[in-house]
């Protein structure tokens, strides 16, 4: 490949609306993602999306569009019942909560492979979950995840005091549902648990600036890695978030030694 076909790939119109989405998801992962390290439930995000992904592979089944507004309804519906049953279990659950989220997410993943198995397209569709199509979120997608997305840290961040449990689960849920939607299953993960627990040993405030700084970058340099190279964009960015969690803290070590940390 030479060097002027790779840059043929560096499309804006393509990977500005891709960027905006991943900020998109950050806006509300990279908070959401301290609580689930702080809480010790590392997998809950996999089992919701996979729960999520279920939901929307329900609607497909009954000839809804798995881009549309039912399927989007099946999948914030499926999403909150099962936010609803691990909230219900998790004092009961005691040590083994945890075990139980994976369990979740296991009967949720091959539900759907079951589902898919006697369709052609079935491959296709269970990928499109897993690894995602960043590269064609639409610009309704991206607006109302936005809408959404603000509502959801204004609430966590003013109330978050006040809504307990439960409150953590619903906003959770419905973050999580927004983001499968538009970055797949495995970006879902990475994006809450990564730059979470790069930054996990600062206090509140230097750790948002840092864990957005290593989102950010892992977004911006994925895609264009992605773009470039005519590779996987959802593969890419995940490792590419991985490599900024190794690199961004050593390169901004002195800069958040210094920093403010309280809260």
């Amino acid at each position: 490949m030479n060097l002027d076909n790779m840059l043929d790939g560096l499309d804006l119109t393509i990977l500005a609306p891709a960027f905006l989405a991943g900020l998109i998801v950050l806006l509300t992962h990279i908070p959401l993602g301290r609580e689930v390290l702080k809480r010790g439930i590392i997998f809950i995000d996999l089992a919701i999306a996979q729960i999520a992904g279920l939901g929307v592979i329900v609607a497909f089944q009954f000839g809804w569009d798995m881009h549309g507004a039912e399927a989007q309804f099946a999948a914030v519906l499926s999403a909150l019942t099962g936010a609803w049953l691990l909230h219900s279990i998790e004092k009961k659950a005691g040590q083994h909560l945890e075990a139980l989220i994976g369990v979740s997410f296991i009967l949720a993943a091959t539900a759907s492979v079951l589902l898919l198995a006697n369709n052609p397209h079935g491959g296709e569709h269970l990928k499109e979950l897993l690894v995602g199509q960043i590269l064609w979120a639409d610009w309704s997608q991206i607006i109302n995840a936005a809408v959404i997305s603000v509502v959801v840290v204004f609430i966590w961040f003013k109330y978050k005091n006040k809504i307990g449990n439960i409150g953590f689960y619903i906003l959770f849920a419905i973050s999580i549902t927004l983001s499968v939607q538009l970055i797949g299953v495995y970006l879902v993960f990475t994006s809450l648990i990564v730059p979470a627990l790069a930054a996990a040993k600062y206090q509140t405030k230097p750790a948002l600036m840092l864990a957005g700084i290593i989102g950010v970058t892992g977004y911006l340099s994925g895609l264009i890695v992605s773009a470039l190279f005519d590779l996987p964009s959802g593969a890419v960015i995940v490792w590419c978030l991985a490599i900024s969690a190794l690199v961004v803290p050593v390169v901004l070590s002195s800069f958040f030694v210094t920093t403010d940390n309280r809260s």
